[in-house]
């Protein structure tokens, strides 16, 4: 039974992307390999539980490493971009991040703030508080019942002297 996870149209612009050293790996099993990667990422499987016809797992997953340390995949994106943009298939506005793969360095999740910008967001949210109660609303009615009669008393355009 094949798995083969690539047209041969995709594997003829995905070789050239693949380096080639003096000693390996060799061409013809490359393909295999890549495949191989492939099935990893589009099944969500282990390395360990890869089919035995696209290599040894520890084969394919170091070829993995090397790729990616080489700047393969980035290069191999880069190139789709390019190859799309000459046919003017690009639409960027199309270009989402999924947000299970984009993580935060785990220091992120914290934040440091020194005591003067503290005691600033401390006095807001009471603030945001007290104006959640109705504190400012009371406040705004007895102002307004002040300065209700002045406007009575002024010009025709009801805009009267204020203070707030």
């Amino acid at each position: 039974m094949t798995r083969a996870q690539l047209t041969d149209e995709e594997w003829e612009f995905i070789e050239p992307y693949l380096p080639i050293g003096g000693y390996g790996p060799y061409p013809e099993r490359l393909r295999q390999r890549f495949e191989g990667v492939i099935w990893r990422f589009r099944t969500g499987g282990q390395w360990r539980e890869m089919p035995a016809e696209f290599g040894a797992w520890p084969t394919v997953s170091n070829r993995f490493r090397q790729w990616r340390d080489a700047g393969v995949f980035q290069a191999l994106l880069e190139g789709l971009i390019a190859q799309a943009a000459a046919g003017g298939e690009v639409d960027l506005s199309l270009v989402s991040v999924d947000s299970t793969t984009a993580r935060a360095h785990h220091d992120a999740a914290g934040m440091h703030l020194g005591p003067d910008l503290i005691a600033a967001l401390e006095k807001a949210a009471e603030e945001d508080t007290a104006r959640q109660k109705g504190a400012s609303w009371k406040d705004s009615k007895s102002t307004a019942s002040q300065t209700t009669p002045k406007q009575k008393t002024g010009d025709a355009s009801g805009g009267g002297a204020r203070s707030d």
